[in-house]
């Protein structure tokens, strides 16, 4: 009889997939643990293999379309000539999604103490509610103010000629408002002082004002968006900012370049951060909004934020306290290289007790950070910039590097994040601290 294929649950916290592609067409047969598609979930791209052997005999969601978990995607059959007619896919059904657990049913926690659930949702009827901001339609009564011609006659009433002859203005871009956009003397405002040199010519846009087109989100920036309004909208952040000397790591990776050794800025910000982290615990700490509990992590695992052109993804550097510089810089490379190739393993991204985010490779000197619950604490990181200091009563050249602390009030005060800051100034101006 008729079998539905339905949307497999791919993630602990995946609610809907995208198919990317299927690996079997219509009527085509399939074995035990053969691939049959790829799916994009809200971390990575999944292949799912066939847990049942027969004949796919209707696709209900192709390509590139999206199906919440346990929604009907294809129809398929034990025997080949099987007919499907009449029948009625079981599960969800198309743009309904699954339900979720409101907090006052907590979610499952494994042995480990981690949710089976970390996607915050906002239940009806409690909280607050996302505002409605309405994109505004193109316009539609509206015609480019500017000839697009030097050459084109110029059309304009007597008196727009003679106060634009007194005044030296050039009507020759200028496009009227009268009838047959004959230029009047209201619209002599937007002329140019005529001149030896002129502006160059342009063309006639092809949309009107307000154009634009509907894009939908990933299911990687659909959990972002989701993940990181709520922390936004709930948590109440502070920022505490330190812009510190970055010529000894600048020195320092020079030295070690030489020396056949590579790594990167960042990577130094991350061994001194995890020093600096077992000294003051609270800083590597989270907040659990179902029991409204402070959470003081054991370990120190950080997650580094890695741009992939979707959304953003944390692949996390575990026991990063333990790693030597060296050893924290491989981990960050590979890890970086499986989450643009989207070979993450859950447990390669999933939890962590504080986050770095570096823009500085993108020339930014300085930002404000989004807390990534339920951490309390993340780390922004500028570039390093060429600038004065002042040294021994002099000017000279150096370099800065600004850090920028983002951190959730109900755990982390303010002396907190500044003795911290400070202690991780202190290991980056003297990185010798960082070799061993």
């Amino acid at each position: 009889m008729p079998t539905t294929m339905k949307m497999p649950k791919l993630s602990p916290t995946m609610e809907e997939g995208t198919i990317v592609k299927w690996h079997k067409k219509e009527g085509d047969p399939f074995k035990v643990d053969e691939l049959l598609f790829e799916v994009a979930t809200d971390k990575a791209t999944v292949e799912y293999n066939s847990l049942d052997e027969g004949f796919l005999k209707k696709i209900l969601v192709h390509e590139n379309e999206e199906a919440v978990v346990n929604q009907a995607i294809a129809i398929f059959t034990e025997e080949e000539k099987e007919s499907i007619e009449g029948y009625e896919p079981e599960g969800l059904k198309p743009n309904l999604k699954p339900q979720v657990e409101t907090p006052s049913t907590p979610p499952q926690r494994t042995q480990e103490g981690k949710k089976e659930e970390d996607t915050p949702t906002i239940p009806e009827g409690k909280g607050l509610r996302q505002a409605s901001f309405q994109v505004e339609p193109p316009l539609t009564d509206y015609a480019f103010e500017f000839q697009t011609s030097e050459d084109a006659p110029i059309f304009a009433s007597p008196l727009a000629k003679k106060l634009a002859k007194e005044k030296g203005l050039d009507l020759s871009a200028l496009k009227g408002s009268g009838p047959g956009g004959r230029i009047m003397s209201r619209d002599l405002d937007l002329a140019q002082k005529g001149a030896v040199v002129a502006f160059g010519s342009r063309t006639l846009p092809t949309q009107i004002p307000g154009s634009y087109e509907e894009e939908a989100l990933s299911p990687l920036r659909k959990a972002a968006a989701q993940k990181l309004q709520a922390s936004k909208t709930f948590i109440p952040h502070f920022y505490v900012q330190l812009d510190i000397d970055a010529q000894p790591i600048v020195c320092s990776s020079e030295q070690l370049k030489k020396g056949g050794v590579r790594v990167t800025f960042n990577d130094y910000v991350m061994r001194a951060v995890a020093i600096a982290l077992r000294e003051h615990p609270v800083i590597n700490s989270g907040f659990d909004t179902v029991k409204n509990r402070t959470i003081r992590f054991k370990t120190i695992d950080i997650a580094v934020v890695v741009d992939l052109g979707e959304g953003i993804i944390t692949p996390i550097v575990r026991h990063a306290d333990y790693k030597n510089l060296g050893q924290i810089s491989a981990n960050v490379k590979r890890l970086v290289s499986s989450a643009k190739e989207k070979k993450l393993q859950p447990h390669e991204y999933r939890g962590g007790s504080f986050t770095i985010s570096n823009l500085g490779m993108f020339g930014i000197d300085a930002f404000q950070a989004v807390v990534n619950p339920p951490q309390v604490s993340i780390l922004a990181v500028g570039g390093i910039r060429d600038c004065p200091v002042v040294k021994g009563k002099k000017v000279v050249a150096g370099k800065r590097m600004m850090l920028s602390l983002s951190s959730d009030h109900r755990v982390v005060d303010g002396v907190d994040a500044a003795k911290f800051l400070k202690r991780v100034q202190a290991y980056l101006e003297n990185p010798s601290l960082l070799l061993i």
